[in-house]
């Protein structure tokens, strides 16, 4: 048993959407990373691990209106993909949840419109609380923005975080390790997937010996 504390966790999914990571994708340094170290079968097997032993699976998800209502241009990175936004547009298939996820109808999917992280103006905050979490588990991309920016907002907000390093990725590789080892490690757990699904299987079999 890892002995991994767990609290009441959730599964957030940061961008991991066809035209971020999958067959819609036009990042083809994000592409590579995410391939090379596995990152799409490894979170689906943790995905239908959380499922069923009953964690809510959340999808945090990037999207542009067609007439761009609502996005900001107020940084280099967000200036440059409202240039060019029609990877992830409300509605294309560029915006779905890779399908290779598995997703599933239980699953919450929430959008945003604005910014490179999950909280801000958007019910990820309050859906959580409304569900009893006091623990997310933080996967997708990039380690580079958004996966960063989530860790921070989570602890911020009072989260615990728990971070599955083989469930992440961004570019390059040494920046990658770089931002885990002295940045993220400061706010959240750094662990792996095999790790917290030994933790709630074992948790799950407990609960049903009583």
């Amino acid at each position: 048993m890892s002995g991994l504390k767990l609290g009441r966790p959730a599964l957030l999914s940061m961008e991991m959407q066809r035209g971020v990571v999958g067959d819609r994708s036009r990042i083809a340094p994000l592409l590579d990373a995410v391939e090379q170290a596995g990152i799409v079968p490894r979170l689906a097997a943790l995905m239908r691990t959380a499922r069923r032993v009953g964690v809510p699976v959340i999808h945090c998800n990037a999207e542009f209106r067609a007439d761009l209502k609502g996005s900001g241009r107020n940084c280099p990175l967000l200036a440059a993909m409202t240039r060019d936004p029609g990877h992830i547009l409300e509605g294309s298939e560029g915006a779905q949840v890779d399908q290779r996820l598995e997703p599933q109808a239980d699953d919450l999917i929430l959008r945003r419109f604005h910014g490179v992280s999950p909280f801000t103006g958007t019910a990820l905050d309050m859906t959580l609380r409304n569900l009893g979490v006091d623990t997310v588990i933080a996967t997708g991309v990039s380690v580079n923005m958004g996966v960063l920016g989530l860790c921070i907002e989570a602890a911020n907000l009072g989260y615990r975080v728990l971070l599955p390093r083989n469930c992440v990725a961004g570019f390059p590789a040494d920046y990658v390790e770089a931002v885990l080892t002295h940045s993220l490690s400061l706010v959240a757990k750094i662990t792996d997937a095999e790790a917290i699904s030994e933790a709630l299987d074992a948790r799950a079999t407990e609960a049903a010996h009583g």
